[in-house]
């Protein structure tokens, strides 16, 4: 039986599409989850000095694509065809440029910087940056035949792409008018091993 160890902050950030791939498979893993203060001393076992890391019988991957893909593979949730799972990559792909985009939000959250940085951080960086994503994904969501963002079916960007939207309606940036990309939120969240993940996965502000 192969064995799984996902390891990452105690967040669910760069992870979480990774964590509800294994809870879709019904797939046992590890769920490491270290802290920023021993993070300096984990750092330097890690390949690429970043987390999360995945470990597969011992043997790391890391990066979180790498690791979304890897397991999406495994699992079935990489899209069927070729076409499929190339638009599978491509959403994915944009989804992480996406985050980095935002980043600095994050960053001033972190840091404690005061709520007026961070007010014109989500002003003028974060809802600029949602509002490009969600039309773009309106757009491919109202071609779709299942909801999801291909016609296949449910595929690992699907789960990034509702988290997304989750942190959106946390940072108050999505607009009720993007009724796709909400009521695609409500279909990834109402999938059985989802909904049960969510109930009782840790409860962290990202």
């Amino acid at each position: 039986m192969v064995q799984y160890k996902l390891t990452y902050f105690d967040l669910r950030g760069l992870a979480e599409t990774a964590r509800q791939l294994f809870a879709l498979a019904g797939v046992d893993y590890e769920d490491v989850r270290v802290d920023f203060d021993t993070w300096p001393e984990i750092k330097p076992k890690t390949f690429f000095g970043k987390l999360p890391i995945l470990e597969v019988d011992g043997k790391q991957i890391p990066q979180s694509l790498a690791i979304s893909r890897f397991l999406a593979n495994k699992f079935g949730y990489a899209g069927k065809s070729d076409m499929e799972k190339a638009w599978a990559d491509a959403f994915a792909d944009q989804f992480k440029d996406f985050l980095m985009s935002i980043g600095p939000y994050f960053a001033a959250k972190r840091l404690g910087k005061p709520q007026s940085e961070i007010d014109s951080i989500l002003k003028e960086t974060v809802r600029p940056a949602y509002d490009d994503l969600f039309k773009v994904v309106t757009k491919r969501l109202q071609k779709s035949s299942t909801g999801f963002l291909l016609d296949c079916g449910l595929t690992y960007p699907d789960l990034t792409l509702a988290e997304l939207t989750f942190y959106a309606q946390k940072m108050g940036v999505i607009d009720s008018n993007y009724t796709e990309v909400l009521e695609h939120l409500k279909k990834v969240q109402s999938v059985p091993q989802i909904k049960k993940w969510i109930e009782k996965r840790p409860v962290t502000e990202h």
